[in-house]
C-alpha cells in the first residue's frame, strides 16, 4: 500500500529530506575505479546512470570529499564495475573510509588503460573521462565507453534504505 502525499505538511529542502527520501528508492551498486599516482582507487556508487547510447556514454557522482576524488580528478580512464548480490562485502569495502580497498580478499587485475579492474563483477566498463562537471559538493563525471563485458554470472546487489540488498521476484 502507498501513502497519499500530505501536501499540507511538506519539508523544507535540506540534506536530511534528500537522504530520506534516497533511502526509498533501490539503486543498483557498483564500483567505480581508476589508478592513482599512488595506485589504484575506486569508491561504491549508487548515481550510475546511462547518458547516451550514441556514443556510449555514462555517467557517476563522487563527493569532493571522497579519497577517490584527488584521482578520478585526474584520470583519464576509469573502470565501472556492476555488482552482483554476491558482493556485499566488496561494496561495503569500498564504501568504507580508510578501508584497503585493493587488499586481499579483493581480487583484480590492471585492465586497459591501466584501470583496475574487479574479479566477479556481473558486468564491466573501460571509459574515457568527457568531462567532469561541478555539482554542490559532488562532481558528475562523464565517461566514453571504449569497452567492456556484460557476461558475468548472478543477480544484482541493490542499495535500499541504507543497507545492500538481494533483488527478489
Amino acid at each position: 500500500m502507498t501513502a497519499t502525499p500530505d501536501l499540507a505538511a511538506p519539508r523544507t529542502a535540506s540534506p536530511d529530506l534528500l537522504r530520506a527520501v534516497f533511502r526509498r528508492h533501490a539503486a543498483g551498486v557498483a564500483v567505480i575505479t581508476a589508478r592513482g599516482d599512488d595506485g589504484p582507487v575506486g569508491f561504491t556508487a549508487t548515481s550510475l546512470t546511462s547518458v547516451s547510447v550514441e556514443p556510449p556514454m555514462l555517467s557517476f557522482g563522487i563527493g569532493t570529499g571522497s579519497s577517490s576524488w584527488a584521482a578520478i580528478s585526474e584520470a583519464g580512464h576509469v573502470g565501472v564495475h556492476i555488482l552482483g548480490e554476491h558482493q556485499q562485502e566488496l561494496a561495503a569495502t569500498f564504501a568504507r573510509s580508510g578501508a584497503d580497498r585493493f587488499g586481499a580478499p579483493t581480487g583484480w587485475r590492471e585492465g586497459p588503460e591501466g584501470v583496475p579492474v574487479l574479479d566477479d563483477v556481473l558486468a564491466w566498463l573501460v571509459g574515457r573521462v568527457h568531462a567532469r562537471v561541478p555539482a554542490g559538493d559532488h562532481h558528475i563525471v562523464l565517461a566514453e565507453v571504449v569497452l567492456g563485458d556484460p557476461a558475468g554470472a548472478g543477480r544484482p546487489l541493490l542499495y535500499h534504505q541504507g543497507r545492500f540488498n538481494a533483488l527478489r521476484d
